[in-house]
């Protein structure tokens, strides 16, 4: 892996716009009176996850650990608006066959970032304060 200069060069991001691109397409099928409502909301959630990651990876770690989590959100809110325009029958199983696979990556490869921000943190904290400290904050980890 090389190193990481910008958030254009993490995957997590990277896979991130894959997915707008992917929501973009499918939301041009829905109908024009979803133009302002699920479309937009669909829309706004995919360019959300990967604003937020990079916007993270500018930031200091507990402040990218929270833009990660909200990334999350959208990815949970992307999910649910995929259901919505599913059942409303504006999408049909065929269309969304490489868009479930897409979402799961991005919702890995977002948690993965967090864990190894968490991690980075982690190793910071010990140096500040001691290995005991860390020990047990990884023991309280493992157990939740």
């Amino acid at each position: 892996m090389g190193t990481i200069k910008s958030h254009r060069d993490l995957e997590a991001w990277q896979v991130a716009m894959d997915l707008v691109d992917r929501i973009y397409d499918l939301s041009e099928l829905f109908p024009a009176k979803e133009r302002y409502g699920l479309q937009s909301q669909l829309r706004r959630a995919g360019v959300s996850v990967a604003s937020n990651i990079a916007e993270g990876q500018a930031r200091p770690l507990r402040a990218a650990l929270n833009q990660l989590s909200i990334a999350l959100g959208s990815l949970a809110e992307i999910d649910t608006q995929i259901e919505v325009a599913r059942r409303r029958k504006y999408l049909d199983e065929s269309s969304l066959q490489t868009f479930y696979p897409l979402l799961d990556s991005t919702f890995k490869l977002v948690r993965g970032l967090g864990r190894a921000k968490k991690y980075t943190l982690l190793k910071q904290s010990a140096q500040r304060t001691g290995a005991a400290v860390l020990v047990c904050y990884m023991l309280t980890a493992l157990v939740s």
